[in-house]
């Protein structure tokens, strides 16, 4: 089922058959095969059994306790995810701020946070988005006044994943309100979750879960050693985050799971025996092999710690909207059964495959409604790639 653009070298095929041997022993059925997020205790146990097998963070170098493996393992690695049906596993320490630490970070703050990201003994949220400053980001107004070895964090933020589940934020908070651009007197701070002062507030989404929530601060005390970067100089800190982050939204792991779900389902209700379907399932299954290829390069990019630059923003656009239309066939593929909550028998024509025989359909298509959102909107990604790449005006 993997979206193959290369072929595995021997060394890579006795990876991929020690990865796939011990996904089929260790993953049970119950985390297989989720739309959403599965609950976040049995998500971070997953965390764990792969932190135990050394593959829990395959792009973090050696020294800080990753995998430091090659592009291939890397894509090899994802494709098995995928065919097991793994759930996905939230990425804000691990893709974003662990990432972010060790190219802004303090030794005493690697130190001190890359372990138990690592570990996932300690799970991080990110606060970017405020009401009135999503997309654009740099209007954000959440202040954080200097009084003599601590911020004082004053406002709020929204569409916080799981921070009702995190023990720490990395937030981007205004320092400078009179600077001259809204790009500057801007910092990343690490803040505790247990901190008084700091109220979480859930929010249920279209697909059912509550993964996202609303966060207030009221006069929050940061200790100023939770600074990364330079005071006012989080723009530039957001701006690398964010590319990790576009990254992980495009993570091909998303399309492979999601197409090999339409193929099941097709099979099982004779969607594939329509030849207009079938076509239509052969260019989104293209444009899935174009895109993985684009992923590689874009993860040999950032792999030799080089900015990613306006491929970020390319691949958002690119695998995101691809992802809405795997999810438009799956709906089509599914027929009556489309619209109902929860999983959908798929009887003896699906074949073999993750899930036990049993597949979501209504909850991925709603989950993927918002992926051309968060980490700025398809929208935004095109005028970012209209200024800086085509040079058209403003």
């Amino acid at each position: 089922m993997a979206i193959v653009f290369r072929s595995d070298s021997p060394e890579e095929a006795a990876f991929r058959a020690e990865v796939r041997a011990w996904m089929d022993a260790t993953l049970p059925d119950d985390l297989r095969g989720w739309s959403t997020r599965p609950p976040f205790d049995r998500a971070m146990w997953w965390h764990a059994r792969l932190n135990e097998r050394g593959w829990i963070a395959p792009h973090w170098p050696k020294r800080y306790g990753g995998m430091e493996a090659t592009l291939n393992q890397q894509i090899v690695l994802k494709e098995e995810l995928a065919r097991a049906g793994a759930p996905e596993i939230s990425g804000q320490g691990i893709n974003h701020v662990g990432p972010i630490l060790m190219e802004f970070g303090t030794e005493a703050q690697k130190e001190r946070f890359l372990p138990p990201i690592l570990t996932g003994a300690e799970s991080w949220c990110q606060g970017y988005s405020e009401p009135g400053a999503g997309s654009d980001l740099a209007s954000l107004r959440t202040a954080a006044v200097v009084d003599g070895d601590e911020f004082v964090v004053n406002g709020s933020k929204i569409w916080t994943t799981w921070a009702n589940h995190s023990d720490w934020m990395f937030a981007l908070v205004r320092t400078d309100p009179d600077a001259p651009r809204k790009q500057a007197g801007i910092s990343f701070v690490l803040i505790d979750m247990k901190t008084p002062g700091l109220d979480v507030r859930p929010i249920r989404t279209i697909a059912g879960d509550e993964e996202f929530c609303e966060v207030f601060f009221d006069d929050v005390r940061v200790p100023v050693e939770n600074l990364v970067g330079e005071l006012h100089g989080g723009w530039r800190v957001a701006n690398a985050l964010l590319a990790h982050e576009r990254l992980g939204t495009a993570n091909p792991q998303l399309l492979y799971e999601a197409l090999e779900r339409v193929k099941r389902v097709a099979r099982s209700t004779g969607a594939m025996d329509d030849p207009w379907f079938r076509e239509r399932l052969a260019e989104v299954d293209i444009d899935a092999v174009g895109f993985a290829a684009m992923f590689a390069h874009a993860a040999q990019i950032a792999n030799a710690e080089r900015s990613l630059g306006l491929d970020a923003s390319i691949m958002k656009i690119v695998a995101t909207e691809l992802l809405h239309r795997i999810a438009d066939l799956l709906m089509e593929a599914a027929g009556t059964d489309a619209a109902l909550s929860g999983r959908i028998d798929l009887g003896d024509g699906a074949g073999d495959g993750a899930g036990g025989g049993q597949v979501e359909v209504a909850a991925l298509f709603l989950q993927v409604r918002r992926a051309t959102i968060y980490g700025g909107s398809s929208e935004i990604q095109r005028n970012i790639v209209a200024k800086r790449l085509l040079g058209l005006p403003a």
